[in-house]
């Protein structure tokens, strides 16, 4: 089964989905299975992929009209496209950069085993970035005793480590010596901000 989703860039009208709709359907998704966001792909929130993702089935194939119209960026990107390989579903590219990219095919087969390389090293670095985190803290008698309260630095580090699709929140709040209730307050399950989140890093305010 084809599972279609489709994005526009601002969220102010000025752009429509028209033209990938009638791609995806082309290329065989039908209407009803074509899933929708209006909203910019910075946006952390975009309900129509949300939707998209928990209706995919192993063996079923999502299908895009370009590749920036899935990520928030590459490491989303990755992030989803990984995942999509775990679960047994396919990925089809129509049009721009990665087009034709089918991973019903040997090429696209290639392409799901690069992404899973890059998905991997990520994971790499950010176990990395996180370890060299907490041993800076440590150093500095952050760790241990009375949780403290989010600041940058560890929300910086939170952001990674919950980017891990394998990450267990509860050991990434104790390994940052914060309670689970304070980083579900900053960040959510993917690694992505919370309002309170987005105020601390643009403001400094807790």
């Amino acid at each position: 089964m084809l599972i279609g989703y489709v994005r526009v860039s601002k969220s102010d009208g000025s752009q429509v989905v028209d033209l990938q709709v009638d791609a995806l359907r082309e290329a065989g998704v039908e209407e009803g299975r074509i899933y929708r966001d209006l909203v910019s792909g910075k946006t952390s929130t975009r309900p129509g992929l949300d939707a998209c993702l928990k209706a995919l089935q192993p063996g079923n194939t999502l299908v895009v009209w370009k590749l920036d119209r899935l990520g928030r960026d590459l490491k989303h990107l990755i992030t989803i496209v990984d995942n999509l390989r775990n679960q047994n579903i396919g990925f089809k590219v129509l049009a721009g950069a990665g087009a034709e990219i089918d991973t019903s095919t040997a090429n696209g087969r290639l392409f799901f085993a690069v992404f899973a390389a890059l998905a991997e090293y990520e994971r790499e670095l950010i176990a990395e970035r996180t370890k060299a985190g907490l041993q800076a803290a440590r150093a500095r008698g952050r760790l241990g005793g009375r949780p403290r309260k989010m600041d940058r630095t560890t929300l910086a580090m939170a952001m990674n480590a919950m980017a891990d699709p394998k990450a267990c929140a509860k050991d990434v709040a104790a390994r940052l010596g914060i309670t689970t209730a304070t980083l579900y307050s900053y960040v959510n399950g993917d690694g992505s901000l919370k309002p309170a989140g987005e105020r601390l890093l643009e403001g400094g305010h807790r």
